[in-house]
């Protein structure tokens, strides 16, 4: 049987330390996931406004003697200064400036982006070059499709002051039985009564001819655009296919359905197997 060689994800993140006996505690009053009681080295979580919107989506490594926290949607600028803003004189908690980490991943087109564990290396690890050069590294457009199609929310596109963790499809990240933490309530009250507005969906047009001077990024039930179903919110043109998110109403989704973009004309949506939903 032939070997087939395994794919790897190979990218540049901010990043920043915090240091202090009140690290952890710290962050598990901002970010969704359960900081306290980890017992994972590497764990996925989210920045959320108070009303529970998502603001980043970040990962924090635990070492031996500080937190690192690594940006993987977000404003690092914004998240670091309102970090410093909420840290208190008595609190023994401290930020270092940000830096740049280089973060491998295995990935695969069946799994979530969530299954493998990443490892870090900084731009002055002598081994980092050894390291990479031995592995099958994406090249960036087909990276840019992979995310697409594990729904991988980015700033300014999915991440843009108006969608909340759950309804891009980041359910595994938020832990419902924490204490408080910045969006709680909002998250608490959405789970309870299970009212998600909307979903993530990753898309492909169906159609060879393009619109792109067009501004509207509805999508519609038909051509005749009687009725939107959601919103466009990224996309990204390849020699072979063109695909993107969407943000699609609750009660039109029925994976496999048709809909129509005055842009992009006729596409089909799709769940990504990195979306885990109410």
């Amino acid at each position: 049987m032939q070997d087939i060689k395994k794919n790897f994800w190979l990218e540049k993140f901010d990043c920043f330390s915090i240091t202090g006996k009140d690290a952890r505690k710290f962050l598990n009053g901002i970010t969704t996931g359960n900081i306290l009681d980890s017992e994972n080295k590497v764990i996925k979580t989210c920045w959320l406004t108070p009303n529970g919107v998502l603001r980043s989506l970040i990962e924090i490594i635990f070492l031996e003697r500080n937190l690192e926290v690594i940006i993987l949607a977000g404003d690092t600028n914004e998240i670091i200064n309102y970090f410093n803003q909420i840290i208190f004189p008595v609190d023994d908690v401290f930020l270092s400036e940000p830096f740049l980490i280089n973060r491998i991943q295995e990935i695969d087109e069946s799994s979530s982006w969530r299954t493998y564990q990443p490892i870090f290396f900084k731009t002055e690890d002598k081994e980092f070059e050894i390291y990479k050069n031995k592995l099958n590294l994406l090249n960036p457009n087909d990276l840019k499709l992979w995310k697409i199609n594990q729904a991988i929310p980015s700033l300014g596109m999915e991440i843009n002051g108006k969608n909340n963790p759950l309804e891009l499809g980041l359910q595994d990240l938020i832990d419902f039985n924490k204490g408080c933490y910045l969006g709680q309530e909002t998250m608490s009250k959405i789970k309870n009564v299970s009212s998600l507005k909307q979903e993530i969906r990753n898309w492909k047009s169906l159609e060879s001819n393009l619109n792109l001077d067009v501004e509207d990024k509805n999508l519609y039930i038909n051509s005749a655009k009687d009725i939107s179903v959601g919103k466009i919110t990224s996309f990204f043109i390849s020699d072979s296919q063109i695909k993107g998110l969407a943000m699609i109403k609750r009660k039109y989704l029925e994976e496999g359905n048709y809909f129509f973009s005055e842009i992009f004309g006729k596409i089909v949506i799709n769940k990504s197997v990195g979306s885990i939903f109410l």
